[in-house]
């Protein structure tokens, strides 16, 4: 079973750590850069949070998938967090250990292309309720300096794995850059009705960042409690 981290306290994305980036409209692919780190967090007070069964299902009331309509099942104290499949990875390394504020990052071991991730409350996000597509594009205007509107036209839908590996019962909202032989591909979800999200950012050079990001969402299932 995939272990899981800790869920951060709320993130402040006015503060967001990003990369100057190249001017939009984005048509096609951007040719941008990425957030260099994740961003600076509001300290808040956390409690214990439950864990998954030993099968990998969740304890309590999380919903059978989690599609965008599917959201709004949450209760407003579910827990959302990403299960690390990369730990014992030997494809993969640590790059930037756990920061204790819903960061951490691994690469591959040929040095081509990372994986940035990132759980915790979204209370500084302009979101939805109701909508987590358009949240989920919030989460990812935020971490490129501009709004939804901007993003929404540009993204394209996609899934993360949900409980355990191998599956796309998640659905995420998805955007892709390029520079040269660099692309980068952000996916992000939002959960409205806790107030929570999480992303995920694979950054490549001279690989295949579709084929990397298929890999991580194999391996990276998101655990709802």
């Amino acid at each position: 079973m995939n272990s899981t981290r800790t869920r951060a306290p709320s993130i402040r994305w006015a503060t967001v750590a990003a990369v100057a980036l190249t001017t939009l409209p984005l048509s096609g692919c951007m040719s941008s850069s990425i957030p260099s780190e994740t961003p600076a967090v509001e300290e808040t007070n956390s409690t214990p949070e439950p864990t998954p069964d030993e099968s990998g299902e969740s304890s309590g009331d999380a919903p059978a998938t989690l599609s965008f309509e599917d959201g709004d099942l949450l209760s407003a104290d579910a827990y959302i967090e990403w299960g690390d499949g990369l730990l014992a990875d030997d494809g993969w390394e640590s790059t930037s250990p756990d920061d204790g504020n819903g960061g951490w990052a691994y690469g591959t071991i040929d040095g081509t292309c990372t994986a940035q991730f990132w759980q915790g409350y979204t209370s500084d996000v302009q979101v939805t309720p109701g909508d987590d597509a358009a949240s989920s594009d919030a989460i990812l205007g935020a971490l490129l300096q501009t709004d939804a509107a901007t993003i929404t036209p540009n993204a394209v839908d996609g899934a993360f794995s949900y409980q355990i590996g191998g599956n796309t019962d998640v659905a995420n909202r998805q955007i892709t850059g390029q520079d040269g032989d660099r692309t980068w591909i952000m996916a992000a979800r939002a959960f409205a009705t806790p107030g929570l999200g999480v992303y995920v950012i694979v950054d490549c050079t001279g690989g295949d960042a579709n084929a990397v990001l298929a890999e991580v969402v194999e391996k990276n299932a998101i655990v709802a409690h």
